[in-house]
């Protein structure tokens, strides 16, 4: 290849850098969802408020905290919201015994970020009558009551429940403990199956003010609503000059992914770290136009 082909060649990488540069590495996809600030599944990615909380296995995004793993059916970003599934959740058709359902708890330190929405009722089923909750958990106050028009009352009415046995029929409407508890999260700030000796549970949400005729037509999962904790306003100023939100250390450091470098402020700087380690596109261009010019 003559040297006049070789420079026409490489000043065309060349003018490709500054657009690649830019381009957000920390983006993916799991399947059909795609996985965005402040989510990631790259180390060092989005929002340190949510690192080590979701991953990809065989397309299949999960979503991993205390209580157990779940699969993520969507990540509303408009409403900063995700729906998680529970294999172990009971529905209208079937209710699932034996305390298997991962129920809903975070870590401590998790709690400021990710909270079900005010709209999901979770519905305990078969608690013994020593739970907490017929105990005046938390504070001397039975939190049994409808979420959002949500409760037990139009639970007992699914076909789930003739296939349980007389056990459990039996008292739905006797004297003892009730066999439903509807409660919020707000109420009890943990849905644990094992603290609360229960059977099992159901959740389920609503996302608009419509008229619902009965339990069949309720959207069975968990709504999470995300909060994002911290300074947006560097977050913004990065995005702003074609940047991408990350973090460096434990997560006490804020930084901007430029590319094939890391910026303490944003991409309009020279200040950067390495904490995440990229190959430089310089460095690629330079391998691709060494590889070419051989030929």
């Amino acid at each position: 290849m003559n040297s006049l082909m070789a420079a026409i060649v490489f000043s065309s990488l060349i003018s490709l850098s500054s657009s690649y540069a830019r381009i957000n590495t920390c983006r993916s996809y799991c399947g059909n969802i795609t996985v965005d600030y402040p989510f990631s599944l790259r180390n060092g990615c989005g929002h340190p408020g949510f690192r080590d909380l979701l991953y990809c296995i065989n397309d299949v995004l999960m979503f991993h905290i205390i209580s157990g793993s779940y699969r993520v059916l969507e990540i509303d970003y408009a409403f900063q919201a995700l729906t998680l599934h529970d294999p172990h959740i009971s529905t209208c058709d079937s209710i699932v015994l034996g305390g298997r359902g991962n129920g809903f708890m975070v870590d401590p330190w998790r709690a400021p970020y990710l909270n079900p929405v005010a709209d999901n009722v979770f519905l305990l089923i078969g608690c013994s009558a020593q739970s907490p909750l017929y105990q005046g958990f938390p504070s001397r106050h039975l939190p049994c009551r409808n979420v959002s028009g949500m409760g037990c009352e139009q639970y007992y009415r699914c076909p789930a429940w003739g296939f349980i046995g007389p056990e459990y029929v039996g008292s739905v409407y006797g004297s003892g403990p009730m066999e439903c508890c509807s409660v919020s999260f707000e109420a009890i700030k943990a849905i644990n199956l094992t603290r609360l000796d229960c059977q099992g549970y159901s959740s389920a949400y609503t996302v608009a003010p419509l008229r619902m005729d009965g339990a069949r037509d309720w959207s069975y999962g968990i709504r999470v609503k995300y909060s994002l904790q911290g300074n947006e306003a560097f977050c913004k100023a990065c995005e702003a000059t074609g940047g991408t939100c990350g973090f460096g250390g434990d997560g006490d450091v804020e930084l901007c992914l430029c590319g094939s470098w890391n910026s303490t402020t944003t991409c309009d700087s020279v200040e950067s770290s390495s904490t995440i380690p990229t190959w430089s596109f310089m460095e690629i261009l330079a391998g691709k136009f060494i590889s070419f010019c051989k030929h």
